[in-house]
């Protein structure tokens, strides 16, 4: 399956596990999670955002006042300001694919622009860096499938 693809699949997976999220819980924080399912979505939605314009030269960021809500290491109880409604964040995550894809589409094969580095793992490829989004958003969206089946209790 190429890059692309898998994206799409990634997204049509997280998508779902949204709609199984009843929203009147999206804010909930069990013992033993980090963050909550808004946290969990945004993120994605942000490192996604982060990631493509590290990858592709002249991307610009959709919502860039959202990042600080949702870059690693956030959290909701240290926001200082109104996090983005249920829909404005489900709105961003339908839209984000198709844009992104665009983007991206003849470019997987580029340099980037500067090598990215998380811990010992070095990308260089625009293919490199979506293939780890692909690989975050699959694991962002494994948390928001566990808190929805914490939260359903």
């Amino acid at each position: 399956m190429s890059t692309l693809k898998q994206l799409s699949f990634a997204r049509m997976y997280t998508l779902g596990q949204i709609k199984a999220s009843p929203e009147a819980s999206w804010d909930v924080q069990p013992e033993g999670f980090s963050n909550t399912i808004r946290w969990n979505i945004g993120h994605i939605y942000a490192v996604m955002e982060s990631f493509i314009s590290k990858a592709v030269p002249g991307y610009e960021i959709v919502h860039p006042e959202w990042l600080p809500l949702f870059v690693p290491g956030s959290s909701p109880a240290k926001w200082e300001t109104e996090a983005p409604s249920n829909k404005e964040l489900w709105d961003a995550l339908k839209e984000q694919e198709q844009r992104v894809t665009s983007a991206l589409e003849g470019k997987l094969n580029d340099a980037l622009p500067e090598p990215v580095q998380i811990r010992d793992h070095k990308m260089e490829t625009v293919d490199a860096l979506v293939q780890f989004t692909v690989w975050h958003e699959g694991v962002h969206a494994g948390v928001i499938s566990g808190l929805n089946r914490v939260v359903a209790k």
